[in-house]
């Protein structure tokens, strides 16, 4: 039966800083209760990843970086919705950062900004500056498991420990 933990190796994140990506690892003492899983970075991608590991889809969140523009201003920020869900970037998310034109970051702006890999994008260890915009049902759905910013690992946490991150705030995101 799939699970939050499916049939991985969870460890203490604080333990085994070396699985993850640096920036993720320098800010694992923001989710003190997070664990982590080494797992194959062909397999990252939510589908083949929980049917590998045998872990429940909606027991999965998944978090894209989106560029906003207003006239000169610009923004990058992350949103976290649970697998099962589709965000309202266009709408939503658009209208939270007050941005004219919204779009998914390219991976090379992404992965520049960030430090971590596409596939393993993870809201723990974004610049402090950025807004995290986290759905409601990621908040309420206990365990989530999530990326770990490389593709070779993934994050199990509380999904209200996301809503603790700096620059977070929790709302209704998705379609």
């Amino acid at each position: 039966m799939p699970s939050a933990e499916g049939t991985l190796d969870w460890k203490p994140l604080a333990d085994h800083p070396e699985l993850v990506a640096p920036p993720v690892a320098a800010a694992a003492h923001l989710v003190p209760g997070a664990r982590v899983a080494e797992i194959d970075p062909d397999l990252a991608d939510t589908a083949a990843f929980c049917a590998a590991y045998d872990v429940a889809v909606e027991a999965s969140a998944n978090c894209v970086v989106v560029a906003g523009r207003r006239g000169e201003e610009s923004v990058l920020a992350a949103v976290i919705v649970l697998a099962t869900d589709k965000a309202d970037v266009n709408k939503t998310v658009r209208k939270e950062l007050g941005m004219r034109k919204m779009s998914f970051a390219s991976q090379a702006e992404t992965e520049a900004a960030t430090g971590m890999l596409q596939g393993g994008i993870t809201p723990v260890g974004l610049p402090d500056d950025w807004p995290i915009l986290v759905d409601e049902a990621v908040v309420a759905a206990g365990p989530v498991v999530i990326g770990g910013g490389a593709r070779g690992a993934k994050l199990l946490v509380d999904g209200a420990a996301l809503a603790s991150l700096p620059g977070a705030r929790v709302l209704p995101l998705t379609l």
